[in-house]
C-alpha cells in the first residue's frame, strides 16, 4: 500500500469514526471487565470467609465457585457483545472505507 492510499484512508471520515468508535467501545468494555475482576480480587483479599461459605448446609460447594464462574461467563458475554458490534457497525464502516477507495 502506497503512502497516498494510506493518507486517503486516514482522511476518510468513516475511517476516523471507525477508529474512534471502536477504540472507545473497547476501552469501555475493558474497564468494565477489569472492574469486575478487581472487585473479585478485593473480595478475596478483604472477605475470604464469604467466598468460603458453603452454598447450603452440608454442601461442599462454596459461594466462591458460582462467583468465579459468573466472572468467566461475564467475560464471555462481553466478548459476544464486542463481536456482535464488530460484525455489524464496525464492519459496515470498514466496508464503507474500502468502497470509497475503489471509487477513486
Amino acid at each position: 500500500m502506497n503512502k497516498e492510499t494510506v493518507e486517503k484512508i486516514k482522511a476518510n471520515p468513516d475511517y476516523q469514526k471507525l477508529i474512534s468508535t471502536r477504540n472507545s467501545f473497547a476501552v469501555k468494555l475493558s474497564i468494565l471487565m477489569l472492574a469486575v475482576y478487581f472487585l473479585f480480587i478485593l473480595l478475596i483479599a478483604f472477605n475470604p470467609a464469604f467466598l468460603g461459605t458453603p452454598l447450603s448446609s452440608g454442601s461442599v460447594t462454596t459461594v466462591g465457585i458460582p462467583v468465579g464462574m459468573g466472572i468467566i461467563v461475564f467475560a464471555i458475554v462481553l466478548t459476544g457483545i464486542y463481536t456482535k458490534r464488530a460484525n455489524g457497525e464496525f464492519d459496515d464502516l470498514s466496508n464503507s472505507v474500502k468502497n470509497s477507495l475503489k471509487d477513486h
